[in-house]
């Protein structure tokens, strides 16, 4: 099979990385952590890449005058550390069309709701609020739309009805590290478009 060279965007702690990470290095995920690139000079992921031995890089969006300019800066670094696979972990920015272009089939994202329900930002609050009974995560390729690219796996977990934001959280993002890691075993690049 071909080589899952990966490149990781991230905004924040990075445990889905990290996840990731722990797979690859205990021989269950054939593939190759590369760089992890994050927007967030203070999140947590920057030093826990740099622990796991990964090339750790720092991308402001500030420093950026043009959108255009910062992703083809993400697409220049990722590029240079041989990624062929692109990881969404926790990385809360868009990507357009540069970015896209550049990994075509090859960007994932993993969100914490079972899609096309309750996309964007807090969609944990989002199902407890809509009173669902089950609520999930998704691996999803990424495009143009938020939380909108074609389904690759999901998992479900059941609400409890003492469940606050932070218990259904923590049990999503326990079925994301599982989800994550599954996809990416599961994915063929080698037949993926170029």
């Amino acid at each position: 099979m071909f080589e899952k060279n990966i490149g990781f965007l991230v905004s924040g702690r990075g445990s889905n990385m990290a996840a990731i990470l722990d797979e690859i290095a205990s021989g269950r995920l054939a593939a190759e952590g590369r760089v992890a690139v994050c927007d967030n000079p203070g999140a947590p992921a920057l030093a826990l890449a740099a622990d796991r031995g990964l090339s750790a890089v720092l991308v402001e969006r500030k420093n950026f005058p043009r959108r255009r300019d910062f992703e083809e800066t993400l697409v220049r670094v990722l590029k240079e550390h041989g990624v062929n696979l692109v990881i969404l972990a926790g990385f809360m920015r868009l990507l357009g069309p540069p970015f896209l272009a550049a990994f075509p089939g090859r960007v994932i994202n993993i969100h914490p709701s079972l899609l096309p329900a309750f996309p964007g930002l807090e969609a944990q609050r989002q199902a407890l609020d809509h009173g669902v009974k089950i609520a999930g995560c998704t691996v999803h390729y990424v495009n143009e739309v938020m939380d909108g690219g074609p389904i690759i796996a999901q998992a479900a977990a059941a609400v409890e009805p003492d469940d606050t934001v932070e218990s259904l959280s923590a049990r999503i993002l326990a079925l994301e590290h599982r989800l994550l890691v599954q996809a990416i075993a599961g994915l063929d690049l080698e037949h993926q478009a170029i």
